[in-house]
C-alpha cells in the first residue's frame, strides 16, 4: 500500500541560472561565447520561421464582436417557471437553469402570452415583451452596466 512513510525520494536537479553574472557559472555565465543569444533581452530567435506557419492556419473570416451576446428568455418560459408577484433578476434566471451566465445580461422577448404580474429586472427588454408584461400589470426595470473609463494621461 502506497503512503507517505514509504514513498522513495527522488533527487532534484538544479535549475542552470544563465546570465547572472560572474560568480554564477564563470565568465560567459553560462551563454557560451559572443553573439545574440548571449546578450541580455533576447526572446525573438523562438519565433524563427514563425511566417510560413502562421499562412498554414486557416484564417477566421469576417468580424467577431468581443463582446458577448446577451442571453435571450421569453415570455413563454417566465409564464413557466415564476408565480405571480415574484421578481424577476438575472440571478433568480441563473439559479432557476433559465441562463448560464447572469453578469453577460439577459434580454425578455415577446414570444408567447403572459398572465402573472411580474416585477422585471434585467438589461434588455424587446417592445412586444415589455407590452405583454405592462398589459398582465408588471413593471420593468432596466438594469445599467457601468462602463470603465480609461484614465487620460
Amino acid at each position: 500500500m502506497l503512503s507517505l512513510n514509504n514513498l522513495v525520494k527522488t533527487k532534484n536537479k538544479k535549475i542552470k541560472r544563465l546570465g547572472r553574472g560572474n560568480a554564477s557559472r564563470g565568465n560567459y555565465s553560462g551563454r557560451g561565447m559572443k553573439g545574440q543569444k548571449a546578450r541580455s533581452g533576447v526572446g525573438g530567435l523562438k519565433q524563427k520561421g514563425i511566417k510560413s506557419w502562421l499562412m498554414k492556419i486557416p484564417k477566421k473570416r469576417g468580424f467577431v464582436s468581443p463582446q458577448k451576446p446577451k442571453e435571450n428568455i421569453s415570455i413563454l418560459e417566465l409564464e413557466k417557471h415564476f408565480t405571480a408577484g415574484s421578481t424577476v433578476t438575472p440571478f433568480i434566471l441563473k439559479s432557476k437553469g433559465l441562463i448560464s451566465n447572469p453578469k453577460v445580461g439577459v434580454k425578455i422577448i415577446g414570444k408567447g402570452n403572459l398572465s402573472k404580474k411580474l416585477q422585471v429586472k434585467v438589461h434588455a427588454v424587446s417592445a412586444s415583451a415589455k407590452q405583454a408584461i405592462e398589459q398582465a400589470g408588471g413593471t420593468i426595470e432596466l438594469i445599467v452596466k457601468k462602463k470603465i473609463e480609461k484614465k487620460s494621461k
